[in-house]
C-alpha cells in the first residue's frame, strides 16, 4: 500500500467526536504527514498519477507556515537518459544547498550511474514513457511539477532538459525569480498555419480561437500557477483529445491554459534561449565547435526585456540544445560566470 494510502487511511480513522486518532497506523500516518510538510515528500514512492496530482494540488488556505523555511527553486529535468552536462550543473549548484531541489524524469527503468556526492543522486521520480509531440510530454511535465509541489518549501519551478546549460550563476538566477512578480512562460498568438492553424473547434467552449496560444515548452513559474497546472481538469482533456500531431500539445497546452486563467501573471517570455533559425521541427543543436566566447556572450546579452515593470539587460538564464561534446568548452568558458563560490 502506498504512502498516500497509508496517510489517507490514518486521516479517515480519526474519531470525529474526540478528534483523537485511535490506531497505530494513524499515528504512523500523522508522523508521515508531519515529515512531508516540513521535510518534503519522498522522491521514491509508489503513488499513482491520479493520486499524485490530487495530493500535489492541495493548498493551505492560511497564509504563512508555522515554521519559517527558506524558499527554494525546484529544477525539473526532463530527459530520456543520462545528463551529459551534469558536471556543469554540479558547478552551478555548488555552495547553494538549501535553496534548490532537483527532480529528474527519465525513461522508466533507466538507472543513472552517479556517485552519492552528486546533486543528482537519488533525484529520479517515478516516470512513464514519453513521446515527442504527444500528450505524454505534458504528462511528464505535470508529473515533475506535482512531485516538486509535495515539498512545501519549493516556491518556483523551472523546466529543463539534459541539453540545457546555465548562463549565469545560481545566486543571480535565484534572486531574479524569487523577487519576480511574474512567471516566465512563453506565450504568443501565431496567426499562421503553425499557430492558429492547429486549432480545432473541438476545443470549444473551453478554448476559443482567439484564446489559442503558442509558446516555449521551457517554463519557469511560481507556486500558484504550478498548483493550477496539476489541478487542471478543465483544459487538459481537451488538449489530450483534440491536439494531436500535427498539433504539438507541449507547444500549446500550458501557454493557452495559463494565458486564459492567469494572463496578467505571465511575463510572456521564457528564460531559456533556443535557436530556431536553422528551420525544421527541432531547434539547432550546438556542439564543441559552436561554443566560443562570442557565441556565449551573445546568449548572455541577447537584448533588453521587461522585469517587474522596468527594462533590464539580463533576460536569459539557460540555453539549449548542447550536445555532449560541448561540455568541455562550456566548463572552460562558463566557469567564472556560473560558479557561486
Amino acid at each position: 500500500m502506498s504512502d498516500y494510502l497509508n496517510l489517507r487511511r490514518g486521516f479517515l480513522s480519526a474519531n470525529p467526536g474526540s478528534g483523537c486518532y485511535t490506531s497505530s497506523s494513524s499515528i504512523d500516518s500523522l508522523k508521515f504527514a508531519r515529515e512531508w510538510l516540513w521535510g518534503g515528500f519522498p522522491v521514491k514512492h509508489n503513488v499513482s498519477d491520479p493520486e499524485l496530482l490530487w495530493l500535489a494540488s492541495l493548498a493551505p488556505l492560511r497564509q504563512g507556515p508555522p515554521v519559517k523555511k527558506i524558499r527554494k527553486v525546484a529544477f525539473l529535468f526532463m530527459t530520456r537518459g543520462p545528463l551529459p552536462l551534469a558536471p556543469l550543473w554540479e558547478m552551478f549548484f555548488r555552495g547553494n544547498e538549501g535553496r534548490y531541489s532537483i527532480y529528474i524524469h527519465a525513461l522508466p527503468g533507466f538507472a543513472m550511474d552517479l556517485p552519492k556526492t552528486s546533486v543528482f543522486y537519488g533525484r529520479h521520480i517515478p516516470s512513464q514513457d514519453t513521446q515527442w509531440g504527444e500528450i505524454t510530454m505534458c504528462d511528464a511535465e505535470r508529473r515533475l511539477v506535482a512531485n516538486a509541489l509535495l515539498d512545501h518549501s519549493n516556491h518556483r519551478f523551472v523546466l529543463l532538459s539534459e541539453s540545457c546549460a546555465p548562463l549565469h550563476n545560481f545566486t543571480t538566477f535565484y534572486r531574479y525569480v524569487i523577487k519576480s512578480q511574474h512567471s516566465f512562460v512563453g506565450v504568443f498568438d501565431d496567426p499562421g498555419p503553425f499557430g492558429r492553424g492547429r486549432y480545432s473547434t473541438n476545443m470549444l467552449p473551453e478554448v476559443k480561437l482567439e484564446q489559442w496560444r503558442k509558446g516555449s515548452q521551457w517554463f519557469e513559474m511560481e507556486r500558484k500557477l504550478a498548483l493550477h497546472l496539476v489541478a487542471d481538469n478543465k483544459y487538459y482533456p481537451k488538449f489530450r483529445d483534440f491536439c494531436r500531431p500535427a498539433c504539438y500539445v507541449d507547444e500549446h497546452y500550458i501557454p493557452t491554459m495559463l494565458s486564459i486563467e492567469f494572463g496578467s501573471a505571465l511575463a510572456n517570455r521564457s528564460l531559456t534561449a533556443v535557436d530556431w533559425s536553422r528551420g525544421g521541427a527541432h531547434p539547432a543543436m550546438f556542439g564543441r565547435d559552436d561554443v566560443t566566447p562570442e557565441f556565449l556572450d551573445r546568449l548572455r546579452r541577447a537584448g533588453d526585456c521587461s522585469y517587474n515593470g522596468r527594462t533590464v539587460g539580463t533576460c536569459l538564464f539557460f540555453a539549449r540544445k548542447f550536445s555532449p561534446n560541448a561540455l568541455e568548452p562550456l566548463l572552460r568558458l562558463l566557469r567564472d560566470q556560473i560558479s557561486s563560490i
